[in-house]
């Protein structure tokens, strides 16, 4: 047993206050953001930065805010945990009410107490609901007038894609399936599985993210790390920090990247066709290191972690070193900040929200607690050009938190463009669905 993990739990308001006791950064977070983000020399302390955002939730007409040129209003609210969004072809929208399964061999003694403390302040501790609810926009005025209980009894599901017929859901274990024939709003069918995905009484990453191939023939789940940076022990990351293609008939699978923290959004870009996602970096290393980020998905590589970031940049904190691992490793396309926990990720329709973000991709920034001042906590908007990032991120929803204070009334998570070309926007402290559009449509 470490020292640490021989601290009373009475310590965890003493570590709290050391870490609210740092010196806050004094760059912003716009400095790791872009193609070619600034990366400073990591800073390693004995207790990390600690600035948590107090879940308090929206009160009754209090909603986001909108950059010039678009409106926001809630699509649906009242919800239980909306962490993910799927839209059906005829318009439905399906939403996964979940939070983490079980997990027996979470850390203990001061380390599991004070990740405890924080995951509450920041409204993350819930019981999870395990199901997959319907909302239905029949008659176009942009609010769901029909809530219905489309699946029950999962396990913490989290991504939804529908192919040959069939809707699949990534389970924290492991992707199963059930038959879907347009407009059902109740499946009583018993999910059959297609196969598992590595889950575990650790599971420290439990959400699992989905995606069908154009074709429908091939599946994409991601899979979170085990841990920070391997300190739970290398064989615990077996088959994690990756994106696994399915095949979608037989379940069989392989790797098909690796390297990545913590993937979760994942989208087709319209123009390439390639496949990006959005990725959650490591923590602990400083205010503005290490960088999330947003990349295109090449079949075989190796994106670093956990022996490197942001390409061959050397973690010094993973033992034992890997240098033919860090020589593998390539650099991910965009950095979005640092600790900002960018989640979600969905590409442009057209022109539906006004020509300027007509083609590039949006991000859900769930928001920092490694970071002072705070990151993240909005959706952003990254432009794209010829199948990549062509410019600055723009700010699209913001509003989520009210810094001076240090409350959080919602935290973004995924997005999805509608069937009518609007912005939807999973908020899970909020249990709302937001609606975006451009002004009068």
């Amino acid at each position: 047993m470490t020292m640490r993990d021989m601290l009373s739990l009475p310590a965890v308001a003493a570590v709290l206050a050391i870490t609210a006791c740092a010196e806050p950064s004094r760059e912003p977070v716009s400095v790791a953001m872009g193609i070619n983000p600034t990366l400073p020399a990591p800073q390693t302390s004995l207790f990390p930065t600690l600035k948590i955002a107090e879940a308090v939730r929206w009160s009754a007409g209090e909603k986001p805010v909108t950059v010039e040129g678009l409106a926001v209003a809630a699509f649906a609210t009242g919800l239980d945990h909306p962490r993910w969004l799927y839209v059906l072809p005829n318009g439905d929208v399906l939403v996964a009410e979940t939070n983490a399964p079980d997990r027996p061999d979470e850390a203990g003694g001061i380390v599991g107490a004070v990740q405890k403390d924080v995951m509450t302040r920041a409204g993350a501790i819930t019981v999870s609901a395990n199901r997959i609810t319907l909302l239905r926009d029949g008659d176009g005025d942009g609010v769901a007038e029909t809530r219905s209980v489309l699946l029950q009894g999962l396990k913490s599901p989290f991504g939804m894609a529908l192919a040959g017929g069939r809707l699949y859901i990534a389970n924290t274990d492991g992707v199963v399936s059930v038959p879907y024939t347009e407009g059902d709003t109740m499946i009583g069918a018993t999910p059959v599985p297609l196969t598992d995905l590595p889950a575990g009484r650790l599971n420290r990453h439990w959400t699992k993210s989905l995606i069908a191939s154009r074709d429908g023939a091939k599946l994409y789940a991601t899979v979170g790390s085990n841990s920070n940076v391997g300190e739970n022990g290398i064989e615990k990351e077996e088959g994690r920090a990756a994106i696994w293609e399915i095949d979608r008939v037989s379940g069989a699978k392989r790797l098909f990247a690796t390297g990545l923290r913590n993937p979760n959004g994942m989208d087709w870009e319209p123009e390439s066709g390639a496949l990006w996602t959005a990725v959650n970096e490591r923590d602990e290393l400083g205010h503005n290191l290490v960088p999330d980020y947003i990349t295109s998905v090449k079949d075989g590589a190796f994106y670093g972690w956990p022996w490197s970031y942001f390409g061959q940049k050397v973690d010094g904190r993973v033992k034992p070193a890997r240098p033919d691992m860090v020589a593998k490793a390539i650099a991910p396309d965009y950095a979005v900040g640092a600790h900002t926990a960018s989640l979600g990720l969905t590409f442009a329709a057209g022109q539906k929200l006004g020509p300027q973000y007509a083609s590039g991709a949006f991000i859900g920034q769930h928001g920092s607690w490694n970071r002072d001042p705070y990151s993240g906590y909005k959706v952003i908007f990254v432009p794209f050009a010829g199948g990549k990032p062509s410019g600055d991120a723009v700010d699209v929803l913001t509003g989520f938190i009210d810094a001076e204070k240090e409350v959080a009334f919602g935290r973004p998570v995924g997005v999805e463009i509608g069937k009518d070309g609007s912005l939807l926007v999973a908020d899970d402290v909020g249990n709302a669905i937001w609606r975006v559009s451009g002004v009068g449509k």
